[in-house]
């Protein structure tokens, strides 16, 4: 499987991701099938040293079925100044996700701490202001925006201000409104539009600040998997 680029210089390239593979090896088995990393790393074997281990020059994180937009660096310096702008926040981020029920509110700002949950480990617990354990949580802050409404679910615009992991998945459950399609953060017996096979989240845009000064502004649209989850909503 050769990976889809959609960008390449010298010091980057941008991927659009397919859903079902995940980012990396970290925390995965030998007998694992093969990651984003593996494929890179097959088409750029010069990346093998590069970055954090396994990761071979991906600079950020995508969820295992959560498709869309990934950087990863070329060179040493590459990465170490894109590292840098995530830090500063100075990289702008979209993802398109369809959730449950209908939002009311054409846009708003989503603001809880997130942590570890002690119920299950696998997870990301928002915290409510006050609530006990918030103050060992993680500033998390998105933005979203209503795009389009359904007779049950709502199609949203979300732009993370922090980085934090599952933010998205983990905020939008917090409001009640979980990802369709999320086994994780959904809750019990919700229903899925029909041809839905995994979680409605795509990472669609990112305006990206490079080394000369100039930004740069990529963009993937929605797979057709999703594509078809729309059409058969709007029929």
């Amino acid at each position: 499987m050769l990976l889809n680029i959609v960008y390449e210089d010298d010091m980057l390239l941008v991927v659009d991701k397919p859903p079902g593979l995940a980012v990396s090896r970290e925390g995965m088995g030998t007998r694992e099938q093969e990651t984003i990393a593996d494929l890179l790393l097959g088409q750029y074997p010069e990346l093998e040293q590069l970055g954090e281990q396994m990761r071979f020059g991906i600079i950020h994180r995508l969820d295992k079925d959560t498709s869309g937009l990934l950087l990863v660096a070329k060179t040493k310096e590459a990465f170490a100044f894109f590292q840098q702008q995530f830090k500063e926040r100075k990289v702008r981020k979209q993802y398109l996700c369809l959730v449950q029920g209908v939002l009311n509110e054409d846009e708003g700002i989503i603001e809880a701490r997130l942590a570890r949950s002690p119920n299950d480990r696998r997870k990301q617990k928002a915290f409510a202001p006050g609530e006990t354990g918030e103050d060992r949580a993680r500033e998390a802050k998105t933005k979203y925006r209503v795009v389009e409404r359904f007779s049950a679910y709502t199609l949203l615009e979300m732009t993370p201000e922090t980085g934090r992991k599952h933010q998205i998945r983990a905020h939008l459950a917090f409001i009640h409104h979980p990802i369709t399609g999320d086994k994780l953060y959904g809750f019990k017996g919700q229903t899925a539009p029909v041809g839905l096979n995994r979680q409605f989240l795509h990472a669609s845009q990112i305006n990206l600040p490079m080394p000369n000064g100039s930004t740069k502004e990529f963009r993937s649209l929605l797979p057709k998997d999703l594509q078809n989850v729309l059409d058969n909503l709007r029929t």
